[in-house]
């Protein structure tokens, strides 16, 4: 006698396009089941029926042995009346419902990388090498459902070889929609600046002329790159020149983790997350020493590396045999070029030689890029190969379009449970990144098959987001901005109800009209109060002084001093010179284009400029960054002394005056950066702690910008933690502004609840 039983199986997640289809054929071929599999609107639906124990083995194995590129989101199973018959069938897709997911690009699998060094295997040294186990996915898709005819491989029909693999059940390539090889697929070509084909083996005369210290744009998955020698002190310099680029560190490519280490301290997990599918930028320390150029990362303790991550990544980095940097193929402000014509207009003043491809690329999507914090990944940019995965929501909740802020923008779209952040698209001062976040907004809707029922945007009203957000035809909610930043890192930690919020940046439109960025919040996803904030400090010049820190010293010292300000004894009272000093002093002294500021970032500015690490800067958040790095090589000591008010008020004015003694007495810089950043700590856990009493709170979320500094955010957790608090920081979105959209997607939505 036996049991035979029959189930219905509902899995949803990222489980179409990366083999899931065939792998729970070859299952059901394991365990003796019949029955079939299909692709859904919301993911896979599988009957099966077999033995009561081939049954149970075989739901287990769907969760313990799913394919590399597959998530499952949740797995329902419902017993059925056992139906007889005989094999196991893949079925045509059927359309029930929506709730698809769609899988990041992916790194090469180790089986593709054998057959691309393999000189037997007819795919040896093809650059477009993929099976349903890696490769570009959300890069080339152009609607649903993911077939190749929705994907810029269209029009690539495969020769008889692809057709035989992409029809086999038991092949790697069963249904990989970019599947191809040399004889139908995309191809190489190498263009000078007019667009012209330069003559012979494209990779061959790329890797030449990187060689020769020239620069090449290389057209890669999302978009292109720069790259050149890191090594060529000219070459890297004369790339700074032409991409306008003074200082900000470029990131490099190398071909293994060896390679790596020889040039930075790689930790276990930073190789782990060197070598995972998504292939980040991850910034490790560097070793002295090294042959890499000075400018590749200038006056930064830190190098960005990543691991090839395509085909033809790993070809280059093989192939020249050294680190080569590659670095985003834009101009200052604009988004990564990812259209042919485009990156030839875009970037024919920066690159000698394209090396470019018929392949289209639909979606642009930048580097992402992480680094360690408390030993756990922290991300500073969160966008190919993690783009679109879902974030797990508090809980059910209406579908809202968030539109996050200015800065390192990104989007937020939800669907019941789950939040789906966008690719970073960039800071939306100019209309080409403004049209990459409209181009964005759309085609996530049409992907996800999500229709946003309300829109949510910064409050701050002249935001172009804010200005898009409002034309939609939607209803509208503004979030203030440090409101979002809180409900962002509760959000991605699963918690409701209120906490008290720690959150540092350098600029959100307040509540009052003012500029915050040094704020003590109490509250939840419903709403918050202000409890507290670092003292305003005026910035002299307005948006002048973010770009110009200097002007922040003078401010910081101008709060001690007064009209006495240019007569104290310091080198940055020389950054004005004598003649515009009544006007700088009428600035502070009457407001005018002098707005008030609670930021954090603006006062980390001023103690740069205070120890002369930076009096303008060249890129944004580079004078805290340097800040830093001078604080990370001084000797812990005693806080120095601060204020903190009745009302909150969190005043460093007594430290800057500190500050201003130890310069005088020749104290070592490094030990005054490293004072400070632990006289910030120290103040941030008084100030949490006078909540805590009156309130009874005592979870702190960490965010904002400012959390990007390690130094001082496990400082701050670590305090903390010490005190009895529940510290909860960021893993799965940045603290950055490229976070932000979540928290406001989940705030609009309960908003909308209670209305």
């Amino acid at each position: 006698m036996t049991s035979r039983e029959r189930a219905s199986l509902e899995i949803d997640g990222i489980v179409q396009g990366v083999g899931f289809r065939p792998f729970v054929y070859r299952l059901a071929l394991r365990f003796r089941l019949s029955g079939w599999v299909r692709n859904t609107g919301q993911g896979v639906q599988i009957e099966a029926e077999g033995e009561g124990g081939d049954l149970l083995a075989f739901c287990h194995a769907l969760r313990d042995e799913a394919p590399p590129l597959a998530v499952i989101g949740s797995l329902k199973i419902e017993n059925l009346a056992p139906a007889g018959g005989e094999g196991f069938v893949i079925l045509d897709s059927a359309k029930a419902g929506t709730g698809g997911e769609i899988s990041p690009d992916c790194n090469v699998c180790d089986d593709c990388l054998a057959e691309l060094f393999d000189p037997g295997n007819r795919r040896y040294l093809y650059p477009f090498i993929n099976c349903t186990n890696c490769g570009p996915r959300y890069s080339i898709i152009t609607g649903i459902p993911y077939d190749r005819p929705a994907t810029t491989m269209a029009g690539f029909a495969m020769c008889d070889n692809c057709l035989a693999e992409y029809h086999d059940p038991l092949n790697r390539r069963f249904h990989a929609q970019p599947n191809a090889c040399p004889v139908c697929g995309p191809r190489l070509s190498l263009v000078d600046r007019a667009g012209a084909v330069v003559a012979g083996d494209p990779l061959e005369r790329a890797l030449a002329a990187l060689r020769e210290g020239r620069i090449v744009a290389v057209k890669g998955v999302g978009g292109y790159h720069l790259a050149v020698d890191a090594c060529n002190e000219a070459a890297v310099g004369l790339l700074r020149h032409r991409k306008k680029r003074d200082e900000k560190p470029f990131a490099m490519l190398a071909a293994d983790l060896d390679s790596v280490r020889s040039f930075v301290q790689c930790s276990e997990l930073e190789g782990r997350l060197l070598s995972g599918v998504e292939r980040p930028i991850v910034l490790m320390r560097k070793r002295p020493q090294t042959p890499i150029a000075e400018p590749v990362a200038p006056g930064n303790g830190w190098f960005g590396f990543m691991l090839p991550g395509n085909p033809l990544q790993h070809l280059l980095a093989h192939g020249f045999g050294g680190p080569l940097v590659m670095t985003s193929g834009n101009l200052s402000d604009e988004p990564i070029a990812y259209r042919d014509d485009e990156a030839l207009r875009m970037l024919s003043g920066i690159a000698d030689l394209f090396l470019t491809n018929d392949r289209e690329i639909h979606t642009r999507t930048d580097d992402s890029v992480i680094r360690l914090y408390r030993g756990e990944p922290l991300f500073l940019r969160r966008s190919r190969g993690y783009v679109p995965r879902a974030l797990a929501l508090p809980g059910e909740q209406a579908s809202v379009l968030a539109l996050g802020a200015e800065l390192k923008a990104t989007l937020c779209l939800t669907r019941g449970n789950r939040g789906f952040l966008s690719q970073h698209i960039g800071d939306l001062k100019n209309a080409a990144t403004m049209s990459s976040l409209e181009e964005s907004a759309v085609h996530l809707q049409r992907l996800l098959e999500i229709g946003p029922e309300l829109v949510a945007h910064d409050l701050h009203p002249d935001y172009l987001s804010t200005v898009y957000g409002q034309g939609l035809g939607l209803p509208c909610v503004a979030v203030q901005h440090h409101h979002a930043h809180m409900a962002s890192c509760m959000a991605e930690n699963g918690l409701d109800g209120e906490t008290i919020g720690v959150i540092l940046d350098g600029t959100g439109y307040g509540s009052d009209g003012t500029i915050w960025g040094g704020e003590f919040l109490v509250g939840g996803y419903q709403g918050f109060e202000r409890r507290g904030h670092f003292a305003q400090l005026r910035m002299p010049g307005g948006d002048a002084a973010v770009k110009e820190p200097y002007r922040m010293a003078l401010s910081a010292l101008y709060r001690l001093h007064g009209d006495g300000l240019f007569r104290q004894p310091l080198a940055v009272c020389g950054q004005v010179q004598e003649g515009d000093r009544p006007l700088f002093l009428k600035m502070l002294e009457k407001g005018i284009n002098a707005p008030l500021t609670s930021s954090c970032g603006r006062l980390f500015d001023a103690v740069s400029a205070l120890l002369s690490v930076r009096h303008r800067i060249s890129y944004e958040g580079q004078a805290a960054i340097e800040l830093e790095a001078l604080a990370e090589t001084g000797s812990p000591s005693e806080p120095y002394p601060y204020l903190v008010t009745d009302g909150g008020v969190l005043d460093f004015g007594p430290a800057v005056a500190a500050i201003c003694s130890d310069l005088a007495t020749g104290r070592n810089r490094s030990d005054i950066a490293r004072a400070f950043h632990r006289t910030v700590a120290a103040g941030i856990v008084e100030v949490c702690g006078g909540i805590r009493t009156a309130s009874g709170q005592d979870r702190v979320v960490l965010s904002g910008g400012v959390f990007q500094n390690r130094l001082l955010t496990e400082d701050v957790a670590d305090k903390l933690a010490a005190s009895g608090f529940k510290v909860y920081c960021h893993r799965l979105v940045p603290p950055n502004d490229g976070g932000l959209a979540l928290g406001q997607a989940v705030i609009a939505a309960r908003f909308l609840q209670e209305t």
